[in-house]
Formats: structure tokens, sequence, C-alpha cells
């Protein structure tokens, strides 16, 4: 497990980036955050350890934005899928089987259909600038980052 304090959107998006430092293809990041955690800012510091181009913005509504990099990134927003058959019209089984990175906010929706090895980061906001990140399912993330 790796824990750490964010104290700044910046903070989380630095240690986002050295997170994505030890990402390999078929990765799949699971959120866990309410509403306003820094669940985005951390999409921004991944997307850019891991090369990507482009503004990394929330997919509420297009449900998976695409970042092309050295490792590409999907990101998405699961609030509003409801199941398998929601899940498969968006092609999101098809998205695992990609040379890619999967960041998945509002994850606890799929949590039935999310793979056995998936990384999961919880984002608690302890106050309007402070959050604490917390990092399990992989042994990669043994060790703390710092905080």
């Amino acid at each position: 497990m790796l824990k750490f304090v964010s104290n700044s959107e910046q903070d989380t998006e630095k240690a986002a980036e050295r997170i994505a430092e030890k990402l390999v293809p078929g990765d799949v990041i699971a959120y866990v955050g309410g509403l306003g955690a820094g669940k985005t800012a951390f999409t921004r510091g991944l997307a850019r350890g891991l090369g990507c181009d482009g503004t990394v913005t929330s997919p509420t509504f297009a449900i998976v934005n695409r970042y092309e990099g050295k490792i590409p990134l999907n990101h998405f927003d699961m609030y509003r899928i409801d199941g398998f058959d929601s899940l498969y019209s968006i092609g999101f089984f098809d998205y695992l089987d990609e040379y890619s990175i999967c960041a998945i906010e509002w994850s606890e929706n799929i949590t039935e259909y999310l793979p056995e090895n998936t990384i999961y980061i919880e984002i608690r906001r302890v106050d309007d600038n402070v959050r604490e990140i917390t990092v399990t399912g992989d042994d990669r993330f043994a060790d703390n980052i710092g905080d």
C-alpha cells in the first residue's frame, strides 16, 4: 500500500506523475472518491507522466476520453453506467485488451467487472486543499512516495 497527503492540486498531479512511471500497458486504475475529490487532477498528472497529449478533462458526458502518448490513457467516467450491457455498449471490454492504461472514475459502479489485478486509488478529501491518497492492489506501490 502506498499512502500520501496532497496539499494542493499541483501536489496531486505531481504524485500521479510519479505513479505513472511504474505503470505498464494493460494496467487498470479504479478511482474511489467522491465528487470534487481530485480524480481528474490525478488523471492530469498520469497523462503528463505517460507523455500523453491533450488537455485532460472530466469525461462525464463523453464517458471516455482518450489521450495519445507513449502509452495511451483511456479516462472513463462510470457515474451513469449501470451494468454489463452499458459497459458492452461503450466498448469497455475492448479497451481492457488494448496497449493502453485505463483510469476509471466512479469505479464503484462497475466493481464486479474490473480485472483481478486492478490498481485502486482512493482519494479522500480532508478539506478544501488537502487530500489523502491511498494506492492498493499491486506490489509496485508498496512504498510511500512522500507527503
